[in-house]
């Protein structure tokens, strides 16, 4: 089946691919959390799990042109596609540098994550440089030119996993990664054009993660101008229909 065709980015704002929307297990047959920023600059992601390079292939978008990675939490299907991503632009001859930013112990986890995978990998000399920033919640940052402000997530994952309000080409883009519900939320995703938001579960409590009914219980706290929910379970994928908000699919595009 060919890919379909490439999006375009947006003159006047961005354009946002959703080439991997599912959870950590495929439910529904999609590919882990990767989520494809393209203002009229470089683009950038958010999330790069695992299966991130056919998920962006499979939407026609270039690994090679992103400029930077945002990473909610250290988890495989958030980002567990890095050492692929990075191994993938040395092969394919980048030179223009990478920009990892994520929780504090983001770049010794990559170097593990690098030498577990493929041994030696992280020592290798490359035509480009990886320059890890990493987000303390709380804190701002400005990386590849965006900038960035970080709140904590209640989602354990071996360091702080964050919860991020992204301003890119004029734009603000909150996202979740994975949390329970914190009131955290309803401040990074305040008068956002866009809140994507996780909703793993239709109304069972599963621990450190959202389930649609703390969304649905919280809609008029929430006010982001347009709300998309993804990383969802099988449960959930099962009730779609019945979402609140506007649900995510693999290859789903939005214009901002």
């Amino acid at each position: 089946m060919p890919s379909p065709p490439a999006s375009q980015p947006s003159p006047d704002g961005v354009t946002v691919t959703f080439a991997g929307s599912g959870d950590a297990f495929g439910s529904g047959g999609r590919l882990q959390a990767c989520i494809h920023l393209q203002p009229a600059s470089a683009p950038v992601l958010l999330d790069c799990g695992a299966t991130s390079l056919p998920a962006l292939r499979r939407c026609g978008l270039d690994p090679d042109r992103i400029a930077a990675v945002f990473v909610s939490h250290l988890h495989g299907d958030h980002f567990g596609g890095l050492p692929f991503l990075i191994l993938d632009a040395q092969f394919a001859g980048r030179t223009a540098p990478l920009a990892v930013a994520g929780p504090p112990g983001t770049g010794q986890r990559l170097t593990e994550a690098m030498e577990c995978l493929f041994p030696g990998s992280s020592r290798v000399r490359r035509r480009f440089a990886v320059e890890v920033t990493e987000l303390h919640p709380g804190g701002t940052a400005t990386v590849a030119g965006m900038r960035a402000q970080v709140f904590e997530a209640s989602h354990p994952s071996g360091a702080p996993a964050l919860i991020v309000r992204l301003t890119v080409g004029g734009r603000i883009i909150a996202y979740t990664g994975d949390t329970a519900w914190t009131p955290v939320i309803t401040e990074a995703a305040a008068g956002a054009d866009l809140l994507i938001a996780e909703a793993y579960y239709w109304d069972k409590a599963v621990p450190h993660h959202l389930r649609h009914a703390d969304l649905a219980s919280r809609r008029d706290e929430l006010t982001a101008r347009r709300t998309v929910l993804t990383h969802m379970s099988a449960d959930m994928l099962g009730r779609q229909e019945q979402a609140c908000c506007e649900t995510a699919h693999d290859g789903l595009v939005l214009q901002l």
